[in-house]
């Protein structure tokens, strides 16, 4: 295989090979994905940085919403939301919300954000009267899922309204799971919370993946739980498994992603793959 055809096709085990996507010759409408685990520190996050900016890279247009009061996710791309006058939170209790406000631009091209604060840690009380609550986050969105391929929404490490909210504005759900046996211990719940959105909620979603994070294939302790979030979730999990790296928090520490930052580690490259993946999987544009 030349380097040509090496680039064509990214191969990631078991037979599968993930084509090198064509450029979209127009933009939208978006798939919306929930980047949802209600574990902390699982990569949720990193996960929604970096796949949004390898999608941009592919030439999709993507917006990221922050939607955790840490406010990671923007200042993960350079956004300092606490100086912000308008986040995510204040288009979810507004009469009126004008989304197309808020968002920032970042320094990826094709790459925007809809910042958060800690703020939007009061949208669950805000919300709690509100008239079809769940539905705050869909109704935000809707002016602009024409204009992007992707909305990738990064969850906060909850199953409250905030969460449903996401899961409700849905299309997929990405499930990062850490490859420790504490990760696996609260996906039966999350798995139980997607499947009452489904039927109460939001009849179109689909968990798009299990995405294994911080792996480390030279202890046994990691194989064995991916083993066993293979045997739970079969074709669901994602061919692409991200590997623990101090790459990750470096890049955060510079305010971009690992793509832009150090485009030929390994941990950039996982995420081309998981983006090539996910669009070989139909569950991107």
């Amino acid at each position: 295989m030349n380097a040509q055809q090496s680039e064509l096709f990214v191969n990631l085990g078991e037979g599968e090979a993930f084509p090198l996507p064509k450029e979209p010759e127009s933009h939208g409408p978006a798939r919306i994905i929930a980047m949802c685990n209600q574990k902390g520190g699982v990569g949720k996050t990193t996960t929604s940085i970096n796949l949004a900016a390898a999608l941009a890279g592919y030439g999709r247009k993507v917006l990221v919403v922050d939607f955790d009061p840490q406010g990671a996710a923007s200042a993960g791309l350079g956004i300092n939301a606490m100086a912000l006058e308008r986040t995510v939170y204040s288009e979810m209790i507004a009469a009126k919300p004008d989304i197309r406000e808020i968002i920032v631009h970042t320094s990826v091209p094709g790459l925007d954000v809809a910042p958060a604060n800690i703020e939007l840690s009061a949208a669950e009380i805000q919300l709690i009267n509100e008239v079809a609550r769940e539905q705050c986050l869909s109704r935000v969105l809707r002016p602009v899922t024409d204009e992007y391929d992707v909305i990738i929404v990064d969850c906060q490490p909850s199953l409250g309204l905030l969460t449903v909210n996401a899961l409700t504005a849905a299309h997929g759900v990405i499930i990062p799971l850490g490859a420790e046996f504490f990760a696996m211990r609260g996906v039966a719940l999350l798995v139980d919370q997607i499947e009452r959105v489904q039927d109460r909620l939001n009849p179109r979603l689909v968990i798009d993946g299990v995405l294994l994070t911080m792996v480390d294939t030279r202890t046994i302790h990691a194989r064995e739980v991916i083993d066993l979030v293979r045997e739970r979730f079969g074709k669901k999990v994602f061919e692409t498994q991200i590997s623990r790296t101090v790459k990750f928090p470096d890049a955060t520490i510079a305010a971009e992603p690992i793509t832009t930052y150090a485009p030929n580690h390994p941990g950039a490259k996982a995420y081309r793959q998981l983006a090539r993946e996910l669009i070989a999987r139909g569950a991107s544009a």
